[in-house]
């Protein structure tokens, strides 16, 4: 299995009780395929996994992979601080249809690169999917260290990463190392998505793809096709939208922006409130109409 394209970091689609949505995840998921996505990365940083039991995950990855059906891959995040409870949960959702699993970094706690290698080790031994290593360290604390990734990559049962540590000098090095292995490394910071193409990288898993899904395979398509002037203005037009994220905690403005242009996900989980400041609001909808005409959706 060989991770490449844009793979939407999916937002979790919620009821106005907040519950998972299977109708409200369908239509995303068909919204993102439709418009060229190559995955659906569900129970990432954007899609709130911090914040939802294990009935929800696995109720959102069962209703992620029917919605998909079979057109493209579902990669569910089971990340957690405990190896046996990150086992555990690989476990359950490899029942429930899944291609692979994307595991974060442990988080809160402080622990040695060598203890990350036989995390990982453990979990990919015992997963019956493929695993792909997560890296945000901005979020976790820690960073998944080039030699680290290098012994990691020779495990018949990792397959790649998602680096959103945002490093290109860092990516390159992890590219180098692993160039020898069936081992994709995905860049998980969407303003760097051409750089790290032209370094490498295989594809991105990208939060902006959930609004500006159009404009973010457009990227990667151009680039595929040799047009580099138009991947780096596609890559360039997203800048507006992503200068509005910080608006609110994440993933506020991501929802708020999907249920403003008709692709309803509910509220945020708590502690995250929703975007309510009627000057933030009035950025997020300027910023969305810019888009109106490329990406073909109607601002509410």
């Amino acid at each position: 299995m060989r991770l490449k394209g844009i793979i939407t970091a999916m937002a979790t689609p919620l009821d106005e009780n907040g519950d998972i949505s299977e109708e409200r995840v369908r239509l995303l998921a068909n919204h993102l395929i439709e418009n060229g996505v190559a995955g659906l990365f569900v129970l990432g940083t954007n899609g709130e996994f911090y914040s939802l039991t294990k009935e929800q995950k696995l109720s959102l990855a069962e209703y992620a992979v029917k919605a998909a059906a079979g057109r493209v891959p579902v990669y569910a995040g089971v990340g957690g601080i405990s190896t046996n409870e990150v086992v555990d949960l690989a476990k359950e959702m490899t029942a429930k249809g899944v291609d692979a699993l994307s595991v974060i970094t442990p988080y809160l706690i402080h622990i040695t690169q060598e203890e990350l290698i036989q995390h990982y080790e453990a979990i990919a031994d015992a997963s019956p999917l493929p695993i792909i290593l997560y890296n945000i360290p901005a979020n976790t604390q820690l960073n998944i260290e080039p030699t680290t990734v290098a012994r990691l990559a020779k495990h018949r049962n990792i397959i790649g990463m998602k680096d959103s540590s945002g490093h290109l000098d860092q990516m390159e090095t992890y590219l180098e190392l692993v160039k020898e292995e069936a081992f994709d490394v995905l860049v998980g910071s969407d303003s760097r998505i051409l750089k790290a193409l032209q370094l490498g990288a295989t594809g991105a898993v990208a939060a902006t793809s959930n609004v500006l899904t159009k404009t973010d395979v457009g990227i990667y398509e151009a680039f595929l096709a040799g047009d580099i002037e138009k991947a780096e203005m596609q890559q360039e037009s997203i800048n507006a939208f992503r200068s509005v994220l910080k608006l609110g905690s994440v993933p506020a403005v991501l929802k708020q922006s999907l249920n403003m242009i008709q692709l309803p996900v509910g509220k945020p989980c708590l502690p995250v409130q929703p975007v309510t400041n009627t000057e933030a609001l009035a950025k997020i909808r300027a910023a969305l109409g810019s888009y109106q005409e490329a990406e073909g959706f109607e601002v509410k």
